[in-house]
Formats: structure tokens, C-alpha cells, sequence
């Protein structure tokens, strides 16, 4: 199949899977809806948070070819209190040096890649997100052998570089 075929599937398939999102999110109601009817809408989530109190949150990534991490807040009830897409600016501003990557994960959710630059001896952690329509972004929390936060970056998400189609 010829890339620029396989690039619309893909495409089409993430929009698919974008508009689902925003489906099974209008069908959950604050108060009303439960953990039976978020995992009925979502499945089994990637990972179960504790919270105090005796809640939970339950994290549903869309990464690496998504640009969104949601957090399904529950009371100790098991009722739905609420659903934040965590990829955002705002998070992201969370982020500081010293920080621990297990905070970082509970904060953003699963990240969509990790790449090791051993020569700097720096792991490099991203989640690709949307801001804006068409402006695709990633965001990278960059480490050191102690796993605490060196740095981020923010970058473009059409990276130079990357393989577009077209040529031999």
C-alpha cells in the first residue's frame, strides 16, 4: 500500500477514535454515572490511582498515536466526579526539576515514547498532544540516571526529519 494510503488510514482511524472519546465522555454525568458505566464506555483502564479519602482515579491513555491522557476521578462510592484531559500546557507548567517520574507519570499518564541517549546518560520521555487543532505539539521530560526531572522541552510536532513520504 503506498504511504500516503496508509497515512489517510491512520488518520481516519485517530479521528475515529477522537470522536469516540468525545462520545463516551457525553455519556457520563457527574454524580449519576459509575465505575461499572466508565469502564463499560472505556474498558479496562491503564492504570488504577488511589486516592485519599478511599476514591480512585482511573487513567486512559490514547498515547503513542493519540494526543490526549485522560484521569476519571471516582468517589469513594464509586461514582464519577470528574474527566481531565491531562495534556495541557498548564500540566506540563507542573513539571520542575528535582520532580520524581513517578509523580510525572501520575500527572500526565503514560507517556508515548522513551528514548535512552546513553552518551549524555539522559532518558528523554514524551506525550504528543494537540493544543489546537493542526498544531500538533510533544512535550519531554528529559532525566538523568536518578529519574528525577533534569529539564522539559516543547517541540513542534512535525519534527524535521521525519520521513513525510515522497523521494526514493
Amino acid at each position: 500500500m503506498h504511504i500516503s494510503k496508509l497515512l489517510f488510514a491512520a488518520l481516519c482511524g485517530l479521528a475515529f477514535l477522537v470522536g469516540c472519546d468525545a462520545q463516551r465522555i457525553s455519556e457520563l454525568q457527574p454524580g449519576t454515572s459509575t465505575e461499572a458505566d466508565v469502564r463499560d464506555r472505556f474498558g479496562l483502564p491503564e492504570n488504577t490511582w488511589n486516592e485519599p479519602g478511599g476514591g480512585q482515579t482511573l487513567e486512559y491513555n490514547r498515547q503513542p498515536a493519540g494526543t490526549e491522557n485522560f484521569m476519571i476521578e471516582l468517589d469513594a462510592s464509586g461514582r464519577l466526579v470528574a474527566v481531565r484531559q491531562v495534556l495541557t500546557p498548564a500540566n506540563f507548567a507542573k513539571v520542575e526539576p528535582g520532580m520524581g517520574m513517578d509523580v510525572v507519570r501520575r500527572l500526565l499518564g503514560k507517556p508515548a515514547s522513551t528514548k535512552r541517549f546513553d552518551r549524555q546518560g539522559e532518558m528523554h520521555i514524551s506525550w504528543h498532544y494537540l493544543p489546537q487543532p493542526g498544531s500538533p505539539m510533544v512535550f519531554t521530560v528529559v532525566t538523568r540516571g536518578d529519574g528525577k526531572v533534569l529539564r522539559t522541552e516543547t517541540v513542534d510536532g512535525e519534527r524535521p526529519g521525519e520521513n513525510t513520504g515522497g523521494g526514493r
